[in-house]
């Protein structure tokens, strides 16, 4: 993975990742918008020929459950939140859903939209509406410090408007996620930005 360095906002993530692929760039940034931002300088002076933001996301739809691997083709903040309104494209979207397919996990690409607080309830279906597929709170943010370098972004569902995070049963689902997350992260150990 030295080809490409990897932001992973939680530190549960970050150890996932590294613990499925030795030898991984991996940059602990912090959760949410305002660490997000902060990290964009480290992340831009760090040597590495493209930058992934990996970690886990919300689902939106009624078809996104737990595990399920959602490869961003942008990513852009919740202006009705008060963000300024920012849209990223995400160059990597294609090479990463060619190296994450027929790995016998759900895979689907589409917008993921970045928000300040986590969206559960009828939030989910407000962001929806806007086109995205999933939910962070981070990766809009971060892609800032791809400082020219090619960009992705791939999360893991954590949760999803059939799986609330606070409902019983949750814990099946995280389960399934951190699974998920390591097996993303060994499917990426030696991927390039040119594949």
């Amino acid at each position: 993975m030295s080809d490409f360095l990897v932001a992973a906002p939680l530190r549960i993530e970050a150890a996932l990742i590294s613990s499925a692929t030795r030898g991984a760039l991996v940059h602990k940034t912090g959760m949410g918008p305002e660490k997000a931002k902060a990290a964009v300088g480290e992340l831009s002076a760090r040597a590495s020929g493209a930058l992934v933001v990996l970690g886990f996301c919300g689902g939106l739809d009624g078809h996104s459950v737990p595990g399920e691997v959602i490869v961003a083709q942008d990513v852009y903040a919740a202006v009705d939140e008060g963000h300024p309104e920012e849209r990223i494209e995400c160059e990597l979207a294609q090479p990463l859903l060619g190296r994450l397919t027929g790995l016998g996990m759900k895979v689907r690409v589409g917008s993921v939209v970045c928000v300040s607080k986590i969206a559960v309830g009828e939030r989910r279906a407000q962001l929806q509406s806007g086109g995205a597929i999933a939910v962070d709170m981070e990766s809009v943010w971060l892609g800032r410090g791809a400082a020219g370098r090619p960009f992705g972004v791939v999360r893991v569902v954590l949760d999803s408007p059939s799986h609330e995070l606070l409902r019983v049963r949750a814990a099946a689902g995280a389960l399934r996620a951190a699974i998920a997350l390591r097996k993303v992260a060994g499917a990426l150990h030696d991927f390039s930005p040119g594949d």
